[in-house]
């Protein structure tokens, strides 16, 4: 049985859920109740089967209570970023129709709060002035802790990440089931991973991010204890693992970068030998990055790739890894095919468009319906990534799509140059982007945060530019290097490239 209730009758003292930095606690007893709390709450709002309702909740215990009523009545719930801006969320909320949207501390700076006035869509705070919006913990304290009648399984929704344009949603059908239905999803994440109420599963990413909500769904319905901090520091994130005897992980690269970079007196003091899987995704991993991760904490660490449309994944063990490095896996339901831009298929080895050919079904939902954003060939689906397939079968990312550079007719993927900045010492965050270029169309120029203590010089720009260099050859290094005090990355890891293609793309290299 694979839910959280099966685990609130059996041992209902036993923590499932435990908040970083504070410590404090949900046991399964009191997750049961809060969430059926939650989904009496809902109804008194009005909301009934098939309805939608929005959370835009930090990593604290309401987005659990929250989530988890709404899976028992039958509602859809849309997992908003809590970096929105407001105009992005009202967006979405009125695209997915939610009725509600709960809103907590640490989503909107306090002048933005006054911009949420005139929102169409009633709005419920967690520790937000009542005088911005009424109070969803007020709310819910008034409710019985008891099964809501005619209960039946609700679904997340979730929006793309609108690194293209506005976020896309993506709505598949509700079951029908009860609401302790044995979710096959969850299931199939729980026996992958060997979950069970014996695990101690540690999400460090935000929780409304489409992989850390699965696998912490996961993790909770297979009763495992599950450790949330606020947000990621690499110092708690890692000790962690240690204090709380965690047998499960999940990451993004950024994490890996940043643990790496701990004083190694820091490092060496965690006891690691609880620690039996550590998942990571989301982006690509630099092949140095990954190879110290395995050397370190030895080959636990499973790679996916994936979207949240669903239209295709794949998958490697570290096993597989180290036999295919800089691979993310052979496809899982799905056959991929690499296609040259004039749609026909390219052998093992060239690199192309990376196609998914799956029986998944897949259809974006309200305005976007009908978009291409997830471009389709003969039935099959892309992400919009470029890579290529060796011999064997394993997949290999390039780049994205339209973050390729084509420089005098030459095609420059940035992931590559990247991956070697970051091997260099003084480099603690990298992005490469390509900017206009009158004679060859574009060319390359890097963005570069420095490690803490490095002095930004023109000195150290030119032995940047030598060190990719002598790596990559002249074609691939560098026109320009700009240094920046921070990065606009999302907190799963990701970065917000075009933000900085904005930035920089007319500014002369100084």
């Amino acid at each position: 049985m694979h839910h959280t209730s099966h685990f609130a009758r059996q041992t209902p003292e036993r923590p499932a859920a435990i908040f970083l930095p504070n410590g404090g606690q949900l046991s399964f007893g009191q997750l049961e109740q809060e969430a059926n709390r939650a989904a009496h709450a809902m109804r008194a709002l009005g909301l009934s089967h098939g309805d939608c309702i929005g959370i835009s909740i930090t990593n604290r215990p309401e987005f659990l209570t929250v989530m988890l009523g709404a899976q028992r009545i039958g509602l859809y719930y849309v997992l908003l970023s809590t970096k929105l801006s407001v105009n992005d969320m009202a967006y979405v909320a009125e695209d997915s129709g939610a009725k509600a949207v709960v809103i907590s501390t640490g989503c909107f700076a306090a002048e933005d709060l006054d911009a949420l006035v005139d929102f169409k869509v009633p709005l419920l705070g967690i520790g937000l002035p009542e005088s911005a919006m009424p109070s969803w913990t007020a709310l819910t304290a008034q409710q019985p802790a008891s099964l809501p009648d005619d209960t039946v399984r609700g679904r997340e929704m979730l929006y793309s990440s609108g690194t293209t344009g506005r976020p896309k949603g993506i709505r598949k059908p509700l079951s029908g089931q009860d609401y302790d239905w044995d979710d096959p999803m969850n299931s199939a994440t729980a026996k992958g991973l060997a979950l069970d109420s014996g695990s101690v599963f540690l999400s460090p990413s935000p929780l409304y991010h489409a992989a850390p909500h699965r696998f912490l769904n996961a993790a909770l319905h297979s009763g495992a204890t599950a450790i949330i901090p606020e947000r990621f520091d690499a110092r708690m994130a890692l000790e962690a693992i240690g204090t709380f005897r965690c047998t499960h992980s999940l990451w993004v690269p950024t994490m890996f970068h940043r643990m790496l970079q701990l004083p190694g007196e820091v490092r060496s003091a965690v006891d690691l030998s609880s620690h039996l899987h550590a998942v990571h995704g989301a982006a690509p991993c630099p092949v140095h990055v990954k190879r110290k991760m395995i050397d370190w904490w030895g080959p636990i660490l499973d790679e996916y790739y994936s979207g949240s449309e669903g239209i295709g994944s794949t998958m490697i063990t570290s096993a597989e890894w180290l036999a295919h490095p800089g691979s993310v896996g052979k496809p899982r339901d799905a056959v991929v095919h690499i296609l040259d831009p004039d749609g026909s298929e390219l052998p093992n080895g060239e690199t192309g468009d990376i196609y998914f050919e799956t029986k998944a079904k897949f259809e974006y939902w309200g305005k976007s319906k009908g978009l291409d954003k997830i471009a389709s060939t003969r039935g099959w689906h892309t992400f919009g990534d470029v890579g290529h397939l060796d011999a064997d079968g394993y997949l290999y990312l390039t780049d994205r799509r339209h973050f390729t550079i084509i420089s005098g007719g030459v095609n420059i993927y940035p992931q590559e140059i990247e991956s070697a900045f970051l091997e260099h010492p003084a480099v603690h965050d990298v992005a490469v982007i390509g900017v206009a270029n009158e004679e060859f169309g574009q060319e390359v120029r890097a963005v570069i945060q420095l490690a803490e203590s490095i002095e930004a010089s023109a000195e150290l720009k030119v032995a940047l530019r030598e060190f990719i260099r002598k790596r990559l050859g002249p074609v691939k290094t560098p026109k320009g290097i700009e240094f920046v005090a921070d990065f606009p990355r999302h907190a799963t890891g990701k970065l917000y490239k075009q933000d900085l293609i904005a930035r920089f793309s007319q500014a002369r290299p100084r």
